[in-house]
């Protein structure tokens, strides 16, 4: 056995070896973390769902205007109004700012309330004449009724019409207002694509594995799409081809 040295390794390289399980002790934390954003972000994408004609909700019963709100002329003769479930599949979760009070009177047309999500606002403009009777005030003790029931527990006012027959001939019902409804999706698929193309975010953030459109694609979209989206889908300047139509256009 003479001549043989023996050598320790793990005191030669005792700081090499403390280095690599430094940074494995760093690096699994790390990956553990990283992979429950990825895990979370998959959720949220499963929860959001996709946005298709098979999505909408469209009563049969209710009056649609083109400007996306709805009327109903309930057996009292006061008729309710709201927002449709494509505008609020699009917008996302919004809150509901109104801006009549009791005993106000309104012209269609005119603007009736705002809807904001983190400082992004849409102008709703009536979709009836006549007077409010009352604003609905579940919605600013629990604003998600807007989205999560617009038809039933989340309508906006209650309005005593003046000239329910003359404001509503041209709306939209029953299976009209479903193929209006799935004409819209369309337009706005255009919209949105016009829109990304001006603005080149990630696609992935609007659209789902296969290029299907993510629901409430506008909540990711900057101001000036909510801008762009106001003029082209809720003006009612654009949308009343006859300037005499409503008494007056905000």
């Amino acid at each position: 056995m003479n001549g043989f040295t023996y050598t320790n390794i793990f005191e030669m390289k005792g700081f090499e070896y403390l280095a690599i399980v430094g940074f494995f002790a760093l690096l699994i934390p790390f990956w553990l973390l990283l992979n429950k954003k990825v895990k979370v972000t998959r959720q949220i994408q499963g929860v959001l769902g996709t946005l298709t004609d098979s999505t909408l909700n469209v009563p049969q019963g209710l009056f649609f205007s083109r400007y996306h709100t709805w009327t109903h002329l309930e057996k009292s003769g006061v008729a309710k109004v709201g927002l449709d479930d494509l505008l609020l599949h699009i917008t996302g979760e919004v809150a509901f700012n109104n801006l009549k009070k009791s005993g106000e009177r309104v012209w269609k047309g005119d603007l009736l309330a705002e809807i904001d999500q983190k400082g992004k606002t849409l102008k709703i403009f009536a979709p009836i004449s006549g007077e409010i009777v009352e604003a609905n005030s579940m919605l600013s003790q629990s604003p998600e009724l807007l989205n999560d029931d617009p038809y039933i527990k989340g309508w906006m006012y209650k309005i005593k019409p003046s000239a329910w027959v003359a404001d509503t001939n041209s709306y939209y019902l029953a299976e009209e207002a479903t193929t209006w409804s799935r004409q819209e999706l369309e337009r706005f698929k255009d919209f949105l694509a016009t829109s990304m193309g001006k603005l080149s975010p990630e696609p992935s953030t609007i659209l789902q594995d296969g290029g299907e459109l993510r629901d409430q694609p506008l909540s990711e979209m900057p101001d000036e799409v909510w801008k762009e989206f106001q003029d082209d889908f809720l003006s009612v300047k654009k949308l009343c081809k006859n300037r005499n139509c409503f008494r007056k256009v905000e």
